[in-house]
């Protein structure tokens, strides 16, 4: 229903545009983000109380900024000296005898308010929703739309929620629901509307996800022919022993290659965990099998890693690679156009540009795709136009608790890879409360002179006149300065072209630059295990998790690994997490505590992993009702296709997939 029909000013509907509201749906979803309780309190940090003014109000200006003061009586008979600032309007409703409600703090019945009702306590006490609202909307008028649409709307609330789990769950219906989250008389009504909201779009969440996965599983794969024997060959030969995590996604993996249904598996695992090495094995059983296989990166930088992490891993096989990325000349294009077309080329490696119209594979069998949770619809209609029932592994080094991971990514089957490779070491970690590196100079110096190499990030590549910051290019020209003559140093960062970042990292490989000045771009894609020290700036800039992969960059050979994380700036929170960091070298714990400050949007990233942006449920504080309804939903789905039941629901959910073009039929 179009926002006409609240008959109000054309300035007004530009105004809820501007709020992302655009029809009478969209404001009956706009819910409060907090409640305002007025009540008589004489709690002297959160006072409220009504009063009758009993002298004059007096107004005292300092520039631009006022003070009105009188006094009042409550209806116990105490007095009070009362103070607001800046209400100076206010003087002219203040006349003597007046009763007003005040809501303030109190110190030796000094009253300083916060806010002055000219209503008696009676008329405006309860429970009152705030929302967010832009300028030239206030909340009185807003929560007056909220009541028109409610009633022109009130009658199409359907409860998704079939009765049977509305009775189990003990739950209000939806109409309730919407209607007491807007005008709730108690924090009872409150409370069971969120559990109602919260329940229904996880379960409208998990529905879809179980749904997904359902159609995945319908689809006609190709059950691979693996020589085990050959796999097992190719395993015992690797420089190195898997841990009892990589052995178990490697079967898991496996198996699934085996099943004649598409493969849709999501593998998370630590820094340094070894998630690599297991694709590799999944890239060469896929080979044995007589399938292409491709690893999409999502930078130049990490597919070249990639690629020259598993050319060593194959150098004794008869595999042939190549390198397929954005930069490469269009004779170079080309070539591997036509080698991958005629089946010459048996792994690529690459960014994007693996999947591009021109790009046609033989025989495309296996993708696997690293640090991008989650593909959009269209890019899945890409990979699937390349192959015949390929088969999907998709890698995270931002690991979270299974349960998690298996609640949010329940289209996916989730493998995880906790224990870490022998002989990794832990890095040590120190806050260092400074913005130079003099505190730390001396042993920087001591382990330069060892023969050892440094990383130094920094968060912007430039100066910047809005941010108090350090940046790569000021710290490179005066580290350059100092170590004139002892050290070379180089400068790393997203604006060079990818020839040059490939040239400073390959300098950087070969020790010819022995301190690297960059900006994240090393946090996925760099091994370099002589560099084992990094010094972070305005590390109070960074997520937890970010921090930790950037530190996960050293560390990865025998010697000992330092890492400073400098910051002057850090807000108390801030100082909180860097101390933590410290002493946890858990990437799942640190993820968790990242996910608990900053919220998954930020830490998994919505656009990337194809999180949802729950109205009112939160997958950590709620994940007791994201985990009944995963259940629920997956009860629901095996009922709807066995006996069709909860077909109003499910059948609701499909059209919804179909027209976001997301249900595979």
């Amino acid at each position: 229903m179009e926002l006409s029909a609240l008959k109000t000013t054309s300035k007004r509907i530009d105004i809820l545009h501007a709020m992302n509201i655009y029809s009478m749906e969209d404001i009956i979803y706009h819910f409060p983000y907090r409640y305002d309780i007025i009540e008589e309190s004489y709690d002297n940090e959160h006072m409220i109380i009504e009063a009758t003014v009993i002298s004059q109000p007096k107004v005292f200006f300092r520039g631009k900024m006022s003070r009105m003061s009188f006094e009042v009586i409550d209806r116990y008979g105490n007095h009070y000296q009362v103070a607001i600032f800046n209400r100076h309007y206010l003087r002219t409703h203040l006349s003597l005898s007046t009763t007003i409600t005040i809501l303030g703090k109190c110190q030796n019945n000094k009253i300083t308010a916060s806010d002055i009702k000219m209503k008696p306590l009676c008329d405006i006490a309860g429970i009152h929703p705030v929302y967010s609202l832009k300028d030239g909307i206030n909340q009185k008028s807003f929560s007056q739309y909220v009541k028109k649409a409610y009633q022109l709307l009130k009658s199409e609330l359907v409860t998704l929620v079939p009765e049977e789990y509305i009775i189990k769950h003990h739950l209000v219906h939806k109409d309730i629901a919407i209607y007491n989250i807007h005008f709730p008389d108690t924090q009872e009504d409150i409370k069971q509307s969120l559990k109602y909201l919260k329940y229904e779009e996880f379960l409208q969440f998990q529905l879809t996800m179980q749904l997904t996965k359902f159609n995945r599983y319908q689809e006609n794969g190709t059950a691979k022919n693996i020589d085990l024997d050959k796999l097992q060959n190719f395993i015992m030969n690797l420089p190195f022993q898997l841990t009892h995590d990589q052995s178990v996604a490697v079967k898991e993996i496996v198996s699934d290659l085996q099943k004649p249904q598409m493969m849709y598996r999501f593998l998370q695992g630590d820094v340094g965990s070894g998630k690599t090495v297991v694709g590799a094995i999944a890239l060469y059983a896929t080979y044995l099998a007589g399938y292409q296989g491709a690893l999409m990166a999502p930078t130049e930088i990490l597919a070249l890693q990639h690629y020259k992490t598993l050319s060593k891993f194959f150098e004794k096989t008869d595999i042939h690679m190549a390198l397929l990325t954005g930069s490469l000349s269009m004779k170079e294009k080309n070539e591997i156009y036509e080698k991958l077309n005629n089946g010459d080329i048996h792994i690529v490696v690459g960014t994007h540009a693996l999947f591009q119209k021109k790009v046609n594979y033989k025989h495309l069998g296996f993708v696997i795709t690293d640090e991008q949770h989650r593909f959009g619809v269209e890019q899945r209609k890409a990979l699937k136009n390349k192959g015949q029932q390929v088969d999907f592994l998709i890698m995270s080094a931002t690991p979270i608790p299974r349960t998690l991971a298996i609640a949010l990514y329940g289209d996916m089957d989730v493998s995880t890879i906790k224990t870490k490779p022998a002989g990794r070491q832990e890095v040590e970690t120190k806050y260092i409360e400074a913005s130079s590196m003099k505190p730390i100079l001396k042993h920087l110096k001591a382990y330069l002179a060892s023969g050892g190499q440094c990383y130094v990030i920094c968060p912007l590549v430039d100066e910047s006149e809005k941010l108090e910051v350090r940046s790569a290019t000021q710290i490179y020209e005066a580290m350059s300065s100092y170590f004139k003559g002892q050290y070379k140093v180089g400068l790393l960062h997203g604006q060079l072209k990818d020839d040059e970042k490939d040239d400073i990292m390959q300098q950087f490989v070969d020790n010819q630059i022995q301190i690297l000045v960059s900006t994240t771009v090393v946090e996925v894609g760099v091994d370099v295990k002589n560099a084992n020290m990094m010094i972070i700036y305005n590390a109070e800039r960074f997520g937890m998790s970010q921090l930790h992969q950037l530190r996960g960059r050293i560390g990865r050979g025998s010697q000992k690994a330092y890492c400073y994380l400098m910051s002057d700036q850090a807000s108390d929170e801030a100082k909180e997490r860097l101390h933590y960091l410290e002493t946890c070298q858990d990437g799942f714990d640190i993820s968790m505590y990242d996910l608990k400050v900053r919220g998954p949007g930020e830490v998994l990233g919505e656009k990337q992993s194809g999180l949802p942006s729950f109205l009112v449920g939160d997958v950590l504080k709620d994940y007791n009702i994201l985990s009944v309804a995963k259940d629920d939903a997956t009860q629901m789905i095996n009922a709807y296709q066995n006996h069709r039941l909860y077909a109003h629901t499910i059948e609701g959910i499909v059209e919804k997939l179909k027209e976001n073009n997301e249900y595979v039929d």
